[in-house]
C-alpha cells in the first residue's frame, strides 16, 4: 500500500522552498516572527554569518523571506535578547562572539559579594592539566558519545583578585578540539569559548546546569585553600551548539564565602 506522500501526482506544484524551510525549522502553528527565528538560526547553524560578523539589514531578510520588516525586527529581538546576535546601534545587527564583554559572562553565575559580575576584572586561569582520556559511562551520555570514546579532559583554576574561587573540570569531544593543549590554553588571553569560536569553529549557544552543596575534600583544600570539609556549591553544566549538539561537560566547585549564584529568571 502506498503512503500519502507516494499517492501525490507528479503534476502536482513542488513546495514552496520559504513554506518548506519553515516546516522543517518550527511547528506550523508557531507565530509568524518565530518562523522567522528558526530560519535565521538556520543560517547560523549553516555559518552563512560567523560570530562577530554582521547580518543582512531588517529590509534586505524582510525581502529575502518575504515579510515585513517588522515581523524580522521582532525575530531578531529574541535573538539578541538570547545572546546570539548583538544590536550596535547606527552599526546594524552581528553575531555574537563570546570574546564581547556582555557575553563573556553569559554561563558564569557567580557574582563578589562585594560587586558585580566582572568588578573584579577578569579571571586569572591556572591550566592544571590537559589530557586525552576515554570516557566513562557519565561523561559518554552527557556529551553524546560512546563509552570509551576519546575525549579531551581539562582541569583549571579560576582565580579573581589573586584568590581561587573555582575549580573547574572539563571534558571535551575530541574530534572537534583536535590541536588543543594545555599551552594553548594557558596563552590564550580571552574567554575559553572565544577561543573555542575562533579557533575551532565550535560556538556554545546554551547551556544546561545542575547544582547542589558538596564538602570540600583534600583536592579542594589544595586548590582553593579551603578546609576539608567546607561547603562549595558544585555546578555540573552542559553546553549545547547551534544545532543543539551537547559540546562540553564542565563540573566546577565554586567557593562561595566571597561569592554567590546570581540568576535571572522570565
Amino acid at each position: 500500500m502506498q503512503t500519502l506522500p507516494e499517492l501525490i501526482s507528479e503534476s502536482s506544484p513542488p513546495p514552496d522552498p520559504f513554506e518548506q524551510s519553515v516546516a522543517n525549522s518550527t511547528p506550523a502553528f508557531s507565530p509568524l516572527y518565530q518562523q522567522i527565528k528558526g530560519l535565521i538560526l538556520n543560517s547560523l547553524r549553516a555559518g552563512e554569518w560567523k560570530p562577530g560578523e554582521s547580518i543582512p539589514s531588517e529590509m534586505d531578510l524582510a525581502a529575502r523571506f518575504k515579510v515585513s520588516q517588522g515581523t524580522v525586527r521582532k525575530a531578531i529581538d529574541e535573538l539578541a535578547s538570547e545572546n546570539l546576535l548583538l544590536r550596535r546601534q547606527g552599526k546594524g545587527t552581528f553575531v555574537a562572539t563570546h570574546a564581547e564583554q556582555q557575553v563573556q559572562f553569559r554561563f558564569l553565575k557567580l557574582v563578589p559579594d562585594s560587586g558585580t559580575r566582572g568588578s573584579e576584572g577578569p579571571a586569572q586561569r591556572d591550566i592544571i592539566e590537559c589530557r586525552r582520556s576515554r570516557a566513562s559511562a557519565d561523561v559518554a551520555r552527557a556529551l553524546a558519545l560512546r563509552t570509551g570514546d576519546t575525549v579531551l579532559q581539562v582541569r583549571r583554576v579560576l582565580s579573581f583578585g589573586g584568590t581561587p574561587i573555582i575549580l573547574e573540570d572539563i571534558w571535551l569531544p575530541a574530534t572537534p578540539f583536535k590541536g588543543l593543549t594545555a599551552e594553548r590554553l594557558a596563552n590564550y588571553q580571552g574567554p575559553m569559548y572565544a577561543l573555542f569560536e575562533t579557533e575551532f569553529n565550535v560556538r556554545m549557544v546554551r547551556a544546561e546546569e545542575s547544582i547542589r552543596a558538596i564538602p570540600a575534600l583534600e583536592l579542594h583544600e589544595q586548590l582553593l585553600k579551603v578546609k576539608v570539609g567546607t561547603p562549595l556549591l558544585s555546578v555540573e553544566r552542559i553546553a549545547y551548539t547551534y544545532r543543539d549538539e551537547p559540546m562540553e561537560l564542565r563540573r566546577g566547585c565554586y567557593r562561595t564565602d566571597t561569592h554567590h549564584y546570581h540568576n535571572t529568571l522570565g
